[in-house]
């Protein structure tokens, strides 16, 4: 056939050339396309049907080590793994950097990424997150780049799991397992590592599977057996949830025993009236760095993902000689898994009951305001949200100069600040000393030289206004809190008649 068709025709002709059941679908592709070009209007980027199911490469995300000789890549025996997606909301570069952060996350636990795809859908797959059909596809992406695991973003059902596991035939876990992983590696205080222990129990329970022989009943009665065990008695899955459910119990007990003496600590410090300051914010935001350069503390400071999770408290003292402590919280991330937030919820009360948070994000960021918006999240589920706020933008020298304006515009209690150069940190102490609570009661004693450890409580307990020394004693003007106040009263002059 030679002759072209003319547009009136073209509609009749798709019509017969598509099977009954596709003809609506052909129509529908043909209109928005032909309405993309009316008048050359375009209504942002569309994608046809094919393209929008199609399994997306995303570019930039392998992390694949050159150079590497076998015995070494033996020695570091790194996981090879090719991440997952589902694009439901927001834009393109959204759905790119919450792989990116997968990917980030993969190699702080470890692994070598070799590929990343996303899939653009309205829900994720109830079977297996991504579809059957796509499922397939992700089988020979697998089996082109030699990968061992599949990680997929988002948290998957026991069913999924299985599911997509039986199709790409390589091991295939959630973020949330990966997560789980990074904090098993890090955990290193004896409640750091009850409280992952908690949170991995928590989630195997319902992942819980067997194969095989491991399924059949456990004998009870027959030979020897003895009277009462007769009977179909516990399947083998049935005793490993039981084991498990009675190793929670314990774990939750001695969380609780170790949260106790924390509680303990923190009422000696509320008795001393020191006020408190927790750092708080996104993994790997600059938290302990930004520790480091306000008190000196030396606290491990890594680039990667949850370096940090055993809280660390240090003294320090603002520039008008106040004292106070500075607590490094662990770091958050967006859609930390709800097992995670529980386990670590009397970690995290050191942001619920302290004075003041410093709220780190990460200026040189792509998306800063998502940072923001996960940690407030989280703060939220602590019941943190009545203790004042003080944004610290972080990685200032390395921040596009827009984004920080940007920032600083659209948060009213802000600071940029380098941890790294020191830029702004004499702005933030300065800050901090501002917005700290201050004692409630301006007394004046003339303190004799006998009592000198009452003028040492003032110094460290209150702010010293002046301080002077007399033949009778130091003549002492500070804020002071009321216990001291009671216990300087007998000094205080009498007005003059």
């Amino acid at each position: 056939m030679t002759s072209s068709s003319s547009p009136s025709q073209e509609p009749q002709r798709i019509a017969h050339a598509y099977p009954e059941g596709l003809r609506a679908d052909a129509l529908m592709e043909e209109d928005v396309a032909w309405s993309h070009e009316i008048d050359g209007e375009r209504d942002g980027d569309q994608f046809d049907r094919s393209e929008r199911a199609a399994l997306r490469r995303v570019a930039g995300l392998s992390t694949e080590l050159e150079d590497v000789t076998e015995v070494e890549y033996r020695q570091l025996r790194l996981e090879r793994v090719v991440l997952v997606g589902v694009w439901t909301t927001g834009t393109a570069q959204d759905a790119d950097n919450s792989l990116a952060e997968l990917a980030a996350l993969a190699e702080t636990a470890g692994a070598l990424v070799l590929d990343g795809v996303i899939q653009r859908r309205d829900k994720p797959d109830a079977a297996t997150f991504i579809g059957s059909g796509k499922a397939l596809e992700l089988r020979d992406i697998v089996v082109e780049s030699g990968a061992d695991t599949v990680i997929c973003d988002g948290e998957l059902s026991p069913g999924q799991l299985i599911a997509l596991e039986d199709v790409v035939k390589v091991k295939v876990i959630d973020r949330t397992a990966l997560i789980l992983d990074i904090f098993a590696q890090h955990a290193k205080s004896r409640e750091g590592k009850a409280q992952v222990a908690l949170a991995q129990m928590q989630y195997m329970l319902p992942r819980l599977r067997g194969w095989g022989q491991s399924l059949s009943r456990q004998m009870g009665g027959g030979k020897g057996g003895g009277l009462a065990t007769r009977g179909p008695g516990e399947t083998k899955i049935e005793t490993d949830r039981r084991r498990i459910r009675e190793k929670m119990a314990k774990m939750r007990r001695e969380i609780a025993d170790m949260k106790t003496g924390r509680e303990i600590k923190r009422q000696e410090r509320k008795r001393h009236k020191v006020p408190s300051v927790a750092i708080a914010g996104y993994t790997n935001a600059g938290k302990s760095s930004l520790l480091n350069r306000l008190t000196g503390a030396g606290v491990l400071v890594e680039n990667s993902l949850f370096a940090t999770l055993d809280p660390t408290v240090r003294r320090a003292e603002t520039p008008s000689g106040r004292l106070y402590t500075l607590a490094d919280t662990v770091g958050f991330v967006r859609h930390l898994p709800h097992h995670l937030v529980e386990a670590f919820r009397s970690t995290m009360e050191e942001v619920g009951e302290s004075d003041l948070i410093l709220h780190v994000v990460d200026g040189s960021h792509p998306t800063p305001e998502e940072q923001l918006a996960a940690v407030r999240e989280v703060i939220r589920d602590v019941g943190a949200t009545g203790v004042p706020e003080i944004v610290v933008i972080n990685k200032a020298d390395a921040a596009d100069p827009l984004t920080l304006q940007r920032l600083m515009r659209n948060e009213k209690r802000s600071i940029a600040v380098s941890a790294r150069t020191g830029l702004g940190i004499a702005e933030l102490l300065a800050l901090i000393d501002k917005e700290l609570p201050r004692p409630s009661v301006e007394i004046e004693a003339l303190v004799p030289y006998t009592h000198g450890k009452l003028v040492a409580r003032a110094h460290s307990d209150g702010e010293v206004i002046s301080e002077e020394h007399t033949p009778e004693g130091t003549l002492l003007k500070a804020r002071v809190h009321e216990e001291l106040a009671a216990d300087l009263a007998p000094y205080v002059p009498a007005p003059a008649a």
